[in-house]
């Protein structure tokens, strides 16, 4: 088993196990409101909000610069640019 599959398998039970812990209701205030809910519902509200949130910024940003295409064929242009002029300047 590799250890990516190894880490994400141990993770959903520790995460399984402390949710099931916490099944009793409690008293959730929202603004002006008082709802009473089990722990299990806010926790897995709060881990999927939590997962959703860190996949969004962990992924790098798809908008390309209008300077990049402009770079790219700088960079392809040859490094030895020089005029034999210029290079009969320089030997001197």
């Amino acid at each position: 088993m590799k250890a990516k599959t190894f880490i994400a398998v141990l993770l959903t039970a520790v995460i399984t196990i402390v949710l099931m812990q916490n099944m009793d209701e409690v008293k959730f205030k929202v603004l002006f409101w008082e709802i009473y809910l089990p722990k299990l519902v806010i926790l897995t509200g709060v881990a999927v909000a939590g997962t959703i949130l860190g996949l969004m910024l962990g992924r790098p940003s798809r908008k390309t610069n209008s300077n990049t295409g402009n770079l790219n064929q700088i960079n392809q242009t040859p490094h030895d640019t020089l005029s034999p002029e210029d290079r009969d300047y320089i030997s001197d």
